[in-house]
């Protein structure tokens, strides 16, 4: 009995984008101390700052914690591809996603899965060395890895793939697409708690992240994983996981319909 051809079809994904990302690792393992650098770098500051005591309720071990599972949240959860998006649509080779008989987005969920397969290999080394090196402060950590984790982790993918390949089309509209990619990094870093723990963020702050994308990418899982959310508050976050997976998807078709008929494909 064949496989169904939708499953076919992602198996084809699956092995044609794990083999390239195998062949050309040096770009993962560059994504890969992108992301290292900050937990790396962080835990030592705030280290230092909590010698006095406790800050909003995290001391030293609690930092230094709150990074590394930011990490491996980020490793299963945060994308980037924008990037290949906007190359892939200057160049002209996004045309031949017009005629191809799967959607666009069908093709990205599957490339960004592969993806996600050889960055978890690539990582774990790393994981591994960071553990070691801060088991310290880490010898009475406790994690929960309940269902709500995982469907946290889930939403928080969903958002990230959504957001990233509605900004990627953005190309179709225009030629100056660097300098909007760069645009978005700045509020993720802070308001998806990447750089600084939201909790420690001012209140304003703070209330804007909830209304933003980013503070349900990171920040809500990480702390779910810490056990720093109720069971309640981690409900609240699936809702509002989903409405942001709605928001985004909304926002990739309204682009995906008018940015076709602007499309030039000027590479080709």
């Amino acid at each position: 009995m064949s496989l169904p051809l939708i499953v076919r079809q992602w198996l084809a994904f699956l092995n044609i984008y794990i083999q390239e990302g195998i062949t050309y690792k040096a770009a993962g393992v560059i994504w890969i101390l992108t992301d290292v650098s900050t937990a790396v770098t962080m835990p030592f500051v705030w280290i230092a700052a909590s010698q006095g005591g406790e800050i909003a309720g995290y001391g030293a071990p609690d930092f230094v914690l709150y990074y590394l599972v930011m990490l491996f949240a980020s490793t299963l959860i945060s994308s980037h591809f924008m990037w290949e998006i906007g190359y892939e649509i200057r160049e002209g080779v996004f045309t031949s996603h017009l005629i191809r008989p799967f959607s666009y987005l069908q093709f990205i969920l599957a490339r960004n899965l592969a993806w996600r397969v050889v960055r978890s290999a690539l990582f774990l080394p790393w994981m591994v060395i960071f553990v070691v090196m801060f088991w310290q402060w880490l010898g009475g950590a406790q994690l929960y890895f309940g269902w709500q984790v995982w469907a946290l982790i889930l939403g928080g993918h969903l958002v990230s793939v959504l957001v990233v390949t509605a900004l990627g089309l953005i190309a179709m509209f225009t030629g100056e697409i660097e300098s909007i990619f760069n645009l978005y990094y700045f509020p993720m870093l802070f308001l998806s708690g990447r750089l600084v723990p939201v909790d420690l963020m001012p209140e304003w702050v703070r209330t804007l992240a909830v209304w933003t994308p980013f503070y349900y990418q990171l920040d809500v899982p990480t702390r779910a994983i810490m056990g720093r959310m109720s069971e309640a508050e981690m409900y609240q976050a699936m809702a509002g996981q989903l409405a942001w997976i709605v928001v985004a998807y909304a926002g990739y078709r309204l682009l995906w319909h008018y940015g076709r008929r602007v499309y030039t494909g000027v590479g080709m």
